[in-house]
């Protein structure tokens, strides 16, 4: 977990019936946050007045929710739907008991200057106790250079000489999609008779095999 600047102490409720008025989820994703979900807390705003770093790129602001959790899961849904009512870059801190967790979605401005963001791809650390010694937040000249450095702390890939966070990002996605695609084919293998079948999903497999190996 980072430390943040006590001058960026927010430390505001945020009613579940103001999210669900602005991003009007369905009742299946209603029932996650009721059921999974405490309370929310807006806690903490850095921005150029309260950590002392310029605008740049559109990035003119990060937000810090802190999310006090039911049971240790909460869906992708939920921290979508949260994302998507706030125009900024937003890091999760999740607390269960005594243990606590980072998660945040990659977030960036959409090109056609609507104001719009765009957001792809979650991160998060494991749970680690609430106790723990909190990081210096990293040292970077800018709003959008210091999102760029505490997403990164999150990703476990490291990115590539010269490689932008937009790349690295669409990556681990790639990687992410190809894993999925290679656990259907365990499965379908598992359930294969015919061995001329069993020998074409293995030659699937293995250029799977081959791509992950490229991208990592």
């Amino acid at each position: 977990m980072f430390a943040y600047p006590d001058k960026a102490l927010f430390n505001r409720v945020v009613p579940k019936t103001k999210i669900y008025a602005n991003a009007k989820p369905s009742q299946k994703v209603k029932a996650m946050v009721i059921s999974q979900i405490n309370e929310i807390v807006w806690k903490y705003k850095l921005a150029e007045g309260t950590v002392n770093l310029a605008q740049r790129d559109g990035y003119q602001e990060i937000q810090v929710f802190d999310i006090s959790l039911k049971g240790p899961e909460l869906a992708t849904e939920v921290l979508e739907l949260i994302d998507g009512v706030i125009p900024y870059p937003l890091f999760f801190r999740l607390w269960h008991g005594e243990m606590a967790k980072q998660v945040a979605a990659y977030k960036r401005p959409a090109v056609d200057g609507s104001g719009n963001w765009v957001t792809a791809c979650y991160f998060e650390t494991g749970w680690t106790p609430a106790s723990a010694p909190l990081l210096s937040l990293p040292v970077a000249l800018d709003i959008k250079a210091l999102y760029e450095q505490m997403l990164l702390a999150l990703i476990d890939l490291p990115p590539r000489n010269g490689e932008t966070l937009q790349a690295l990002v669409e990556r681990v996605w790639a990687i992410r999609k190809l894993n999925r695609e290679r656990q259907v084919l365990e499965s379908k293998m598992h359930k294969e008779k015919q061995f001329n079948r069993k020998v074409e999903i293995n030659a699937q497999m293995r250029v799977i095999q081959a791509r992950l190996m490229e991208l990592r």
